[in-house]
């Protein structure tokens, strides 16, 4: 054997070497990715009916928010009749306001005079009733003073 081939086979043993103290940290490698590949595989299994929870919870939220919009839209609809009603209500009362105005312009005159009149009336027959009164008074005592004359005399 030549130098060249004692060299080879020195280098021969020396890579069989590097290949056997790098065989035991490749298998515990091998060790640790198996039970990543189970760990993964697990989390897949758990996930998937997560997954699937989550998406009918999603539909629920997603009906229930479709309902809750109709009802909005329903409530808006509502709300939208009621204004109008409002602005109707609100033309009826100044329409009555403006009516009511007419009539008492139209109606007071007449009425204050009516009024008047009545109060002139009373007064009057107050003051003649007052003075039927007085005139009888008046009487009384004229007739009480010539009684009194011819008793003296």
């Amino acid at each position: 054997m030549s130098g060249g081939e004692i060299a080879w086979l020195i280098l021969a043993g020396a890579f069989l070497m590097l290949v056997l103290v790098l065989a035991v940290p490749i298998l515990r490698l091998r060790h640790t990715v198996d039970a990543a590949t189970r760990m993964i595989a697990d989390l897949n299994d758990r996930t998937a009916p997560l997954l699937g929870d989550v998406n009918t919870t999603v539909k629920n939220v997603n009906t229930a928010l479709e309902q809750v919009q109709t009802s909005l839209d329903g409530v808006n609809l509502q709300l939208a009749k009621v204004d109008t009603m409002t602005t109707h209500a609100q033309n009826v009362t100044a329409n009555v306001a403006n009516l009511a105005a007419v009539v008492s312009a139209a109606a007071a005159n007449p009425l204050v005079k009516v009024a008047a009149f009545g109060y002139g009336v009373r007064k009057a027959a107050a003051a003649r009733r007052h003075a039927e009164t007085e005139r009888e008074v008046r009487d009384t005592i004229k007739q009480q003073r010539r009684a009194a004359r011819r008793g003296n005399r």
